[in-house]
């Protein structure tokens, strides 16, 4: 079953927050240290991630979400770019469930994002992926190349980027 895109709505706060924190337990452990990865787990961190949301949902950036069996399996959404002089737009987030992978869900959310960020104006977008992180590799099957890397504390991050955005908008 193919997921349905679509723009998220206010509603959809809570289900989006609910896949951000299962989606971590789910692709991080064992890539970050365990009681890290639980502090952004957690009930508090799960009332943070859906007050976030909901605030984020009702702003004009791009967030879009994947919907199968009725619920929502997967996320993603972009904007201004928070740390990456010279790039238009950042992907700040894409994260889906590790049932909903394997299906073209993440290539369709990262495509409708894209592309709404180019209908914004954006020729280019980069973002930053955990160095361990296996969707390293998929970003770059995406099109992406790294252009550089960061250290924040015990993670290290690479830059990822699209220098022109129109090869990956719908």
């Amino acid at each position: 079953m193919t997921p349905l895109i679509r723009a998220a709505a206010p509603a959809d706060a809570d289900a989006i927050a609910r896949v951000h924190v299962q989606s971590w337990r789910e692709t991080y452990r064992g890539l970050i240290p365990d009681d890290l990865l639980d502090g952004m787990t957690d009930s508090a961190a799960l009332e943070r991630r859906r007050a976030m949301w909901s605030a984020l949902v009702a702003r004009p950036d791009p967030v879009q979400v994947a919907i199968e069996g009725g619920q929502v399996v997967a996320f993603a959404s972009g904007g201004a770019p928070q740390d990456h002089p010279g790039y238009d737009a950042e992907l700040h987030t894409l994260y889906s469930l590790r049932a909903a992978q394997g299906q073209g869900t993440g290539r369709a959310l990262l495509r409708g994002v894209a592309g709404a960020l180019r209908a914004g104006g954006a020729r280019n977008l980069a973002l930053w992926v955990l160095d361990s992180n296996p969707t390293r590799d998929w970003y770059v099957r995406q099109g992406a190349r790294e252009a550089g890397e960061k250290q924040d504390g015990a993670l290290r991050e690479v830059r990822m980027v699209w220098d022109d955005l129109d090869m990956l908008a719908d």
